[in-house]
């Protein structure tokens, strides 16, 4: 039995977890520079309130219905997932980490016990020890967990947990699911399928293997014997390594200087270098971008990019900011006024398998020690502690965050101070 466990409205409820007076008011998050609302609490939801909504567009509402509004604040997301994760490792030695608010976490040693009492444990033990709620579904499999945790959702919000043993519990899950809402099916299958007459869930397993086969290929078929109760997807411990990382954001006010938009791209290529060194990887190829912002038609419109071949792959981050800052120069042009700029690193390969060059100059072994250290100051003190003078100190080019709740977590001075 797999268990899957996911944190109800995440960003909205760790925003409340040190707000207590916000509990019961409806609550949303803001995209980058405070643009449009990526989460919503139930109560922000039973307003109206549609996600992706621009904020400009909804201000005075929100005023008169006491919206609670944030910006993203990813550090203290980040920082509370973590504990969320490390709570669910006490209950099972086998975890898996699917994004910042979902985990499947192995049930097999404990099949022995209620597994409907042990949720509720899950469940009460997180919201204890993190503040936050969480929905559990238990299921054979890992679709099947994931269609009995959106039941949970949906049917079953007080109590939060549904679990999914027997074969007429599963038959009933697969008739009450539309075939859009299981997991792996996107929107062209979908079009197909109901197409073909399939509506639920139910109605795909009766499909032939032969015919899922052929017309959703092998990613089908193994959804076609998960939702049968046969497990096809594989178990991961650790995610797998990235093969593309990218950098990116909108600045917080358009920019037309160069030394401005490099110090963005600066401080974006030494981010996937940093990505690289924590997965063990080194990259290759080096590709820089700027945009110009295609909403403002009273200006000229410029989205340039290049892609550069970097002779050794590589995680430092010296070479890979050098490499990211000499693309900037080609592409960039006087006379624009640039929104965005990002840093793509490709062909990425184990650092235990780069391909060295008679001709290198560089001193890799000293580098990679500087890398070292350069992680761990940052690890202990804080991010950019330590950096390179081509980031700079410049906040034209930062996100607008207008709304930013503190980091409670992560920063000493954001602490929360109990006095007697």
């Amino acid at each position: 039995m797999i268990a899957l466990v996911d944190c109800n409205n995440f960003y909205a409820s760790c925003e409340r977890v040190f707000k207590p007076s916000i509990k019961y008011l409806p609550v949303v998050v803001l995209s980058n520079n405070d643009g449009c609302v990526i989460a919503r609490s139930n109560e922000a939801k039973e307003l109206g309130i549609k996600m992706g909504a621009p904020i400009f567009q909804i201000e005075k509402f929100c005023e008169q219905h006491q919206v609670q509004i944030f910006s993203s604040n990813y550090t203290l997301y980040g920082s509370l997932s973590n504990r969320v994760m490390k709570t669910l490792a006490n209950f099972t030695p086998n975890i898996e980490v699917y994004s910042i608010d979902e985990a499947f976490l192995d049930m097999a040693n404990w099949l022995d016990k209620d597994l409907v009492q042990y949720s509720v444990q899950i469940k009460k033990t997180v919201q204890q020890h993190v503040g936050i709620p969480v929905s559990i579904g238990v299921a054979p499999t890992k679709t099947l967990a994931k269609m009995a945790n959106r039941y949970a959702k949906k049917n079953n919000r007080v109590f939060g947990v549904h679990v999914v043993q027997t074969a007429n519990e599963i038959e009933a899950l697969l008739t009450q699911t539309a075939i859009g809402d299981v997991w792996g099916i996107g929107t062209q299958h979908r079009k197909k399928l109901l197409l073909n007459g399939v509506k639920t869930a139910a109605d795909f397993v009766q499909l032939s293997e032969e015919w899922v086969r052929k017309n959703l290929t092998v990613v089908g078929q193994r959804m076609l014997n998960e939702l049968k109760g046969i497990p096809s997807i594989a178990w991961e411990e650790l995610p797998p390594p990235k093969k593309v990382i990218c950098t990116s954001r909108s600045f917080g006010e358009l920019l037309t200087q160069k030394e401005d938009i490099a110090q963005a791209v600066a401080n974006h290529a030494n981010k996937c270098a940093v990505k690289l060194r924590k997965q063990k990887s080194c990259a290759g190829v080096v590709q820089v971008f700027i945009h110009t912002n295609n909403f403002r038609t009273q200006d000229k419109q410029y989205y340039p990019s290049i892609t550069i071949q970097m002779p050794i792959a590589t995680n430092s981050s010296s070479e890979i900011i050098g490499y990211a800052l000499k693309g900037l120069n080609i592409i960039f042009k006087t006379g624009y006024n640039y929104k965005k700029a990002g840093v793509i690193v490709l062909d990425i390969v184990p650092e235990t398998q780069v391909q060295y060059g008679l001709f290198d100059s560089v001193d890799r072994v000293k580098d990679k020690q500087l890398m070292v250290s350069y992680d761990k100051i940052n690890a202990l003190f804080g991010t950019d502690l330590v950096r390179f003078a081509a980031q700079g100190f410049s906040k034209r080019w930062r996100l607008k965050q207008e709304k930013l709740s503190p980091c409670y977590t992560t920063r000493l001075s954001d602490v929360y101070v109990i006095k007697r």
